[in-house]
This record gives C-alpha cells, sequence and structure tokens, in this order.
C-alpha cells in the first residue's frame, strides 16, 4: 500500500508555513495593520488543514515568480 501523501508537496501548491506569534506582531508592525486587514484563508482549506493551522494563525505563502524570483503573501486563517 503506497504512502499517503502531502497536498504540501504539489506542484501547483507554493510553499508555505504558519509564522510564529513573534513573526506575527513583527509582520503587522511593519505594514502598520491589524491582523484582520491582511487577506483570509478558511479554515476548511486542504492546506490549513495540512499544516494544522487554527483560526487566527497567519501563514506565509512563498511562490516562485517570473518577474521578481518569489512573491511572498500572508492570509490570516478565519
Amino acid at each position: 500500500m503506497a504512502a499517503k501523501k502531502s497536498i504540501l508537496d504539489h506542484v501547483l501548491v507554493p510553499k508555505c508555513r504558519v509564522l510564529t506569534e513573534q513573526e506575527v506582531e513583527e509582520l503587522l508592525k511593519k505594514y502598520g495593520i491589524p491582523k484582520d486587514a491582511l487577506p483570509k484563508i478558511l479554515a476548511d482549506d486542504p492546506v490549513v488543514k495540512e499544516l494544522g493551522a487554527k483560526k487566527g494563525d497567519v501563514i506565509e505563502f512563498i511562490r516562485n515568480s517570473p518577474i521578481s524570483g518569489k512573491a511572498i503573501y500572508y492570509r490570516v486563517v478565519v
């Protein structure tokens, strides 16, 4: 029986991770915004489930960009 593959290993899923509380504070301070101003991602999203993230967590996504080399963006779990 084949081992279950992680959705995070799929070629179309960008690299992602849950930020620590300290990293979230630094991010919000850097941009001068409240957490609820970040774009949202649903708690039942397969990537959120795979990461084990919970409501209120902030996820950092890093994807390759043909223009800038890499694009980093953030989503708060709702």
